[in-house]
């Protein structure tokens, strides 16, 4: 565990349209473990790209402390992400990152704030998570990066969090090895937190939670579906591998779904596609692809029956800014 001379400071960097949710969280669990321990365990600065206001997703701005700063070995940098990340994300973040990042500092990604480091190269080699809508882009664009579905991950001097709340568990697990579990149960009780994550939980509901049912072999099938996007798996072979009839199977489905196996793994599918067309310049050729379509044309086909627009008509409208 590090020891800090003074108070550890945290420089939140908040970047163009980040959530509110995953700042404030961090924020709020500091200043109660300040206020819980009676002395000043923990400091913050807000700093970000022109030094004056940081707008959040919800339309909120936050005055900075200041620009872009030099930091120590002994800061920890929190990036805080939210909407468009891609575009937050400039040259001159990107070197700010690098540069800064040399001298040995831990430095995290809270939210969709993880690509930002990624882009930057600070992730390669390492365990890493990012919100669960921005899964799929960034599986694409950073293979060097081990990509996890973890509520946060704590990775040598490199941090990430799934967003939201998580940034709660991340604190109470910073605050419990530095300060011990006490004071970190005392943060969580004022918070009115009364079930803290580990970096061992998963950020998404599970599959029987999230579909509202509990039928052991239709969750197999899903979760089977879900790993499966870019070569999907027949109903027959589904059906196969959990030991019941393709017949079976389909009227699985219907009881509790009100959709046939093959039109469910289309919607699995297609929201994959989505996301991609969304957050990524990936070509429409190879999302199809990525997303298990042998042919851009039925790729399109099947797009606009279940979106009521084409591919290349939600790339023009959703299209992603210049990256860096």
């Amino acid at each position: 565990m590090p020891e800090y001379a003074g108070p550890r400071r945290f420089i939140f960097v908040l970047l163009d349209q980040f959530t509110m949710l995953c700042f404030s969280s961090a924020v709020e669990a500091l200043r109660i473990a300040n206020r819980m321990s009676g002395r000043p365990l923990y400091s913050w600065t807000l700093v970000g790209e022109g030094g004056e206001i940081a707008w959040c997703s919800a339309g909120i701005g936050f005055k900075l402390d200041s620009d872009l700063q030099e930091v120590t070995r002994d800061d920890t940098v929190l990036l805080c992400g939210g909407i468009d990340v891609a575009a937050a994300t400039t040259k001159r973040m990107v070197g700010w990152l690098r540069r800064e990042a040399r001298k040995g500092a831990v430095m995290g990604g809270l939210c969709t704030a993880g690509y930002t480091l990624a882009k930057a190269g600070l992730l390669d080699g390492k365990r890493a998570t990012i919100h669960w809508e921005n899964q799929d882009s960034f599986t694409e664009e950073f293979e060097e990066v081990t990509l996890t579905k973890s509520v946060f991950v704590i990775d040598g001097n490199r941090i990430t969090t799934a967003g939201g709340t998580a940034s709660i568990d991340l604190m109470l697990k910073i605050i419990a090895d530095e300060h011990g579990e006490d004071l970190a149960n005392l943060v969580a009780d004022q918070l009115i937190y009364t079930s803290i994550r580990t970096d061992q939980d998963t950020q998404r509901l599970s599959i029987p939670t999230r579909i509202g049912v509990r039928h052991p072999k239709l969750g197999q099938v899903i979760r089977m579906m879900e790993q499966n996007i870019e070569d999907p798996i027949s109903p027959a072979t589904l059906a196969k591998d959990v030991g019941m009839s393709t017949r079976q199977l389909e009227r699985l489905f219907r009881r509790y779904l009100n959709r046939s196996p093959k039109r469910y793994y289309m919607e699995l599918r297609l929201g994959k596609a989505r996301n991609l067309l969304m957050q990524t310049d990936m070509s429409v050729i190879n999302v199809a692809l990525a997303c298990g379509f042998a042919s851009p044309s039925h790729f399109s086909k099947c797009y606009r029956a279940h979106y009521d627009t084409t591919p290349y008509r939600e790339r023009g409208a959703h299209g992603t800014k210049d990256k860096v």
